[in-house]
């Protein structure tokens, strides 16, 4: 089987060493020992020949949702794949697909200008497209899996492609089978998404609801991509001027008898009712609670307009950050009895 969105570029492969700073949305000083960029997917099965010779294999997007350390063993893949394009018109949906080394915004922002409409409410999420499912991202009423279809991927290990649908991906809150069993056995080639025709705005959100795009009524799709990038660029720092991973930790999710005794001894507590009964928990107001907004250790800190998010202020390392990291975790853990659990992947 053959990519249709990209077919051209050497099949070869030669890894070089490579300074991954620039290459980590954290800014986290990291070396791979071995490196290599793969442009198109006819360079895949070169992939696999060096992945089998390497003690591992780390494939890489945007960056945006790892903990580098100072020195990555083993084989690096970047995966560079680019396209999109619109398969099929449904009456009931559109059919679009993207190449794994697509910038995830730039393919919401494509989708938008074509009148795609869908994944408004996921603009400016840093990454790839192919990075995407294995995070199952979601923000502002949206989450990935919602409007997936399936995703063709290669299997490093066995050196063939196969297709996955939602049920094969396992995806979760924030999570799925990428994030589990074996490290480096998939490179995502391209992810198709179904996007529903007549469109719907999403707005459950507050935000959204006050922002004054959205506030008059009848938005169009442009209207809310424009108003989520409003409120990102407010509330989020800009990764090319400070270093972060974005939301650093997931919003918990309690059984209902936790959520209501700390209901009972917190008021102002944030919670949102899931589908199965329990809550899940705005991590950020825990935090923000705990007197952890703005505060630093050394060289890295918690964002003073996001407590989600970890930043690094300048020449911090992975152990900067997961020492951080692991304060907030204990100050939330002692006063509310929840364990909140990181979002990147810890390399």
């Amino acid at each position: 089987m053959s990519n249709p969105l990209v077919d051209f570029a050497s099949d070869s492969l030669s890894p070089v060493i490579q300074d991954l700073t620039a290459l980590n949305t954290l800014g986290l000083a990291s070396e791979a020992d071995a490196f290599v960029t793969l442009d198109a997917p006819a360079q895949l099965p070169a992939l696999s020949v060096l992945a089998g010779q390497a003690s591992s294999l780390l494939v890489l997007g945007g960056g945006s949702n790892l903990v580098l350390p100072e020195r990555v063993p083993g084989l690096v893949a970047r995966v560079a794949f680019k396209g999109v394009r619109l398969l099929e018109a449904r009456p009931g949906a559109w059919l679009v697909e993207a190449a794994g080394g697509e910038s995830w915004h730039g393919f919401v922002s494509a989708c938008v200008a074509q009148g795609w409409d869908g994944l408004e409410n996921l603009a400016l999420i840093p990454g790839t497209v192919g990075a995407a499912p294995v995070q199952n991202i979601g923000a502002y009423g949206v989450e990935l899996e919602e409007r997936f279809h399936s995703l063709t991927a290669w299997d490093v290990r066995q050196a063939r492609y196969v297709e996955m649908t939602a049920a094969d991906c396992r995806f979760s809150y924030r999570d799925s089978a990428f994030k589990h069993g074996e490290p480096g056995r998939w490179v995502i080639v391209s992810v198709r998404f179904l996007l529903p025709r007549p469109w719907r705005p999403v707005l459950a959100y507050p935000d959204l609801q006050r922002h004054a795009r959205l506030a008059a009524g009848s938005p169009c799709a442009r209207d809310v991509f424009d108003a989520v990038c409003d409120i990102r660029r407010t509330k989020l720092p800009d990764p090319a001027v400070t270093g972060n991973a974005g939301s650093f930790f997931k919003n918990p999710i309690v059984p209902a008898a936790l959520r209501d005794d700390l209901a009972g001894r917190f008021p102002g507590l944030i919670s949102y009712a899931q589908p199965d009964g329990r809550y899940k928990l705005a991590a950020g107001w825990l935090i923000d609670q705990c007197g952890w907004k703005g505060r630093a250790l050394g060289a890295a800190a918690v964002h003073d307009r996001q407590a989600l998010v970890l930043v690094n202020r300048g020449g911090a390392t992975a152990a900067d950050i997961m020492r951080l990291a692991r304060a907030v975790q204990q100050a939330v853990a002692d006063r509310y009895g929840v364990r909140l659990e990181p979002e990147p992947v810890v390399v």
